[in-house]
């Protein structure tokens, strides 16, 4: 009775362990494994999730959140960052790459080392350009024009053309490379480093926002003359019509550049820039850079968003114009005893609206005394715009006039009295 009743038991033992549910592990590997679309879809969402989080979190007080890895806003007009985050994170360029690339074209042009109807003969380095690619489709060994290859590079985002300007320049890619990382030195972008000249992925292929931005301004003052190429909204080569991928363009009427970058790595990327009218008179350009963006199409709204927030919520105000007198310094030895100090470009600032009321101007003198002969143009000293502690802007201060020497009797009495002042 006893062994019959124990074996019910076991029995009804293995029944309830049959009906129970199985372990968490048993199940996940039950399931099938997803499929690479459905990772990369997977993926794709957990990264927008994550940009729309990390916008949300980086929203300062009226400023709506950005969906990117990284962005920065620039007054141009002033120089000023209106709005940045993670502007200092090592982000891929992908073909914003192309800029430094147009940029060092433009300093040859400049300089007379190339000219825009210079034909350019492509090596068979063009043809290992991929199809998956972007391309101007040139062939090897088949001469281009150089005002072709600029606008296959700056519209169509031509890989094949960025090469042939490489090359052209540089003798090969490789080479030309080089160049691009001491330009880069040379503007001050300390966190960027070229791999090469059309964007391609490579880990020690990297930038900044900050750095972009940076290259972007200086491409916009250094070259006007050339600036417009970034406008263009199609261009034609070998009868392909192709359209520039800066939608921006098409939709708002004000902006005039710049240019976009993708590769599956980056993400979508947008440079854009737009100048619409400050009063009294002139114009303010602001400068947006976005990288790793999910979509095209969010690249081109979170850069739109961008442009009008900085419009919308901040101001520029003309402080001084260039060559206005803001102070006078004594002079020594010199026709004149005195020379006035102003600025060579006008001082205009940036921030919220109602908030510039804040910035107070600082002159600080050069040390020791001013001895002539004195150029138009030396240097004498800074005017620093204060938000309280805190630099907003810098402008040097400088001398307004020529003062030559003086005669004998000025400079032998000049000796003395400066004997007296040490």
């Amino acid at each position: 009775m006893t062994v019959r009743r124990t074996l019910c038991l076991a029995l009804a033992g293995l029944l309830t362990l049959s009906a129970a549910p199985l372990p968490a592990l048993a199940k996940t590997h039950a399931k099938a494994a997803p499929s690479k679309a459905q990772s990369k879809q997977r993926e794709k969402e957990k990264a927008e999730a994550e940009r729309a989080k990390a916008a949300e979190k980086a929203a300062a007080p009226g400023m709506p959140g950005i969906a990117a890895r990284a962005w920065l806003l620039m007054d141009v007009t002033s120089g000023q960052i209106l709005a940045s985050q993670n502007p200092d994170e090592k982000v891929e360029p992908a073909s914003l790459t192309k800029i430094m690339t147009a940029y060092l074209a433009f300093a040859a042009l400049r300089d007379g080392k190339l000219k825009m109807d210079q034909q350019i003969t492509p090596s068979t380095a063009v043809s290992k350009v991929g199809k998956d690619e972007s391309r101007m489709f040139i062939e090897p060994a088949k001469p281009v024009a150089l005002q072709d290859l600029l606008r296959g590079l700056i519209i169509q985002s031509g890989n094949d053309a960025a090469v042939a300007v490489a090359e052209a320049m540089g003798g090969t890619e490789s080479g030309f490379v080089g160049m691009m990382n001491k330009e880069a030195e040379r503007l001050g972008m300390k966190n960027t480093h070229y791999m090469n000249a059309a964007g391609l992925p490579d880990p020690q292929h990297t930038t900044t926002v900050t750095d972009q931005a940076i290259l972007a301004a200086s491409l916009i003052k250094d070259f006007p003359q050339y600036y417009p190429f970034y406008s263009e909204k199609e261009y034609a080569y070998g009868g392909i019509r192709q359209p520039n991928r800066n939608r921006l363009l098409t939709l708002d009427p004000t902006v005039d550049g710049m240019k976009t970058g993708h590769t599956e790595s980056a993400g979508y990327c947008l440079i854009a820039s737009a100048h619409r009218p400050l009063a009294p008179a002139g114009e303010r350009r602001l400068l947006s850079v976005l990288v790793g963006s999910v979509t095209e199409a969010e690249r081109i709204k979170e850069s739109a968003k961008l442009l009008n927030w900085g419009y919308e919520q901040t101001e520029a105000v003309r402080l001084y114009t260039r060559g206005q007198a803001l102070d006078t310094a004594e002079v020594f030895k010199g026709a004149a005893n005195s020379v006035k100090l102003g600025l060579q470009r006008d001082a205009i600032v940036s921030g919220l609206k109602g908030g510039t009321g804040r910035f107070k101007p600082v002159l600080e003198r050069a040390a020791g005394k001013v001895i002539a002969p004195v150029a138009a143009g030396q240097q004498l000293g800074l005017l620093k715009i204060m938000d309280g502690d805190k630099v907003v802007a810098q402008y040097p201060l400088v001398a307004l006039d020529v003062v030559p020497q003086g005669g004998i009797f000025t400079r032998s009495w000049d000796t003395v009295r400066l004997w007296f002042k040490k």
